[in-house]
C-alpha cells in the first residue's frame, strides 16, 4: 500500500481525489490547518507524514482575482509548488502536480498543443504567468516530477463552468457565451482516475496532458450542458470574448491533447459522454 498526500485535498479536484475507490492510502493537507506557502511548516509536515507519492491540486485559480493579488497568486502557485517540489526531493517522495493549458499563448486559430511543445506566456495573465513559473519551479528542484496540465475542469460540485451555466440559465432565463475560446474539457473523476492509473502504472517522470477527448467552444460546451439537463429550451447566445470584460484574457485557443498517457493505454472519454455523465447529478 502505498501512502499518498494529496495538497489541497478540499478543493474540486482534491475532494474527488480523496473520495476515489482505491488501495491506496490517503492523506489530506488543506487551510487552515495547513499553509503550503508557510515553508517550514509544510517541510514539518511532510517529514511527519512522510508520504511516498504527493499530488499537489493546491493553486490560486480565480484567474481575474488573480490580476489584483499577483503576489498571492504567485506565493501559491510558484514559491509553495517550489517549496514542496524541494522537500519532495528530500524525502524521496514522488511529485504530481497539477498545471494548466493556459501556460501556453493560444495565440494560433485551430492550434492543439502536445505535451513537447514549448509554453509561452509571457504576456498572458497573472495565473498564467505564475503557474508556468510553478512549472519551471518543480523541475528544477525535483528529478522525477509528474507534471499534469489539464483544462476546463469541472465536476459535480457548483464551482465550476457547466454548473454556473445552468445557475446563470435558471436565473437569467437566456445568456451570452463567449464562442471564440476554445478548449478540452476535464472532468474530475475521470481526470482522478487517470491519475492513479499514472501512479499504479508507474509511468515515468514529465508532462502528462490529461484532458478528456476532443475540443469544444465555451458556447458549445454551455450549450450542451442546457441540453442535457433539461434546458435547451433556454436561449444562448454566442459573442465575441471581446463583448464579455473581465480582468483576464484566456488564451483563445490553448487546446491540450492527451499524447504521452495514451501511449501507456491511459485514455479519458469524449467530453460529451464526460458531461453526459455530469448532468446526472443536475437537478
Amino acid at each position: 500500500m502505498t501512502r499518498i498526500l494529496i495538497i489541497g485535498h478540499k478543493g474540486q479536484l482534491g475532494q474527488t481525489l480523496f473520495q476515489f475507490p482505491t488501495n491506496h492510502e490517503l492523506l489530506g493537507m488543506d487551510l487552515p490547518e495547513h499553509d503550503i506557502t508557510d515553508a517550514s511548516a509544510t517541510q514539518y509536515a511532510l517529514r511527519d507524514m512522510r508520504p511516498q507519492i504527493v499530488i499537489n491540486t493546491a493553486a490560486f485559480t480565480n484567474v481575474d482575482a488573480a490580476e489584483a493579488q499577483p503576489d498571492l497568486a504567485y506565493r501559491i502557485n510558484a514559491l509553495a509548488a517550489g517549496y514542496l517540489a524541494r522537500f519532495c526531493e528530500e524525502l524521496g517522495a514522488s511529485l504530481y502536480h497539477i498545471s494548466t493549458n493556459e501556460v501556453f499563448d493560444g495565440a494560433m486559430p485551430g492550434r492543439r498543443y502536445d505535451e513537447w511543445d514549448q509554453p509561452d506566456n509571457t504576456h498572458g495573465s497573472v495565473y498564467a504567468r505564475s503557474k508556468l513559473a510553478g512549472e519551471n519551479a518543480i523541475r528544477f528542484y525535483h528529478s522525477r516530477a509528474r507534471i499534469i496540465r489539464i483544462s476546463w475542469l469541472f465536476s459535480r460540485g457548483k464551482q465550476n463552468f457547466p454548473a454556473k451555466i445552468v445557475a446563470a440559465a435558471d436565473k437569467y432565463g437566456a445568456l451570452r457565451v463567449v464562442a471564440d475560446e476554445f478548449g478540452a474539457p476535464t472532468y474530475a473523476p475521470d481526470l482522478a482516475a487517470a491519475i492513479f492509473q499514472l501512479i499504479d502504472f508507474k509511468a515515468p517522470p514529465g508532462i502528462y496532458h490529461l484532458v478528456n477527448e476532443g475540443m469544444t467552444s465555451r458556447y458549445e460546451f454551455a450549450k450542451e450542458a442546457l441540453r442535457l439537463t433539461g434546458r435547451g429550451h433556454i436561449p444562448i447566445t454566442p459573442i465575441p470574448h471581446t463583448e464579455w470584460q473581465r480582468a483576464a484574457t484566456p488564451p483563445l485557443h490553448a487546446v491540450l491533447v492527451n499524447r504521452m498517457a495514451a501511449a501507456l493505454g491511459i485514455q479519458l472519454r469524449p467530453w460529451q459522454d464526460a458531461l453526459a455523465d455530469w448532468a446526472q447529478s443536475v437537478e
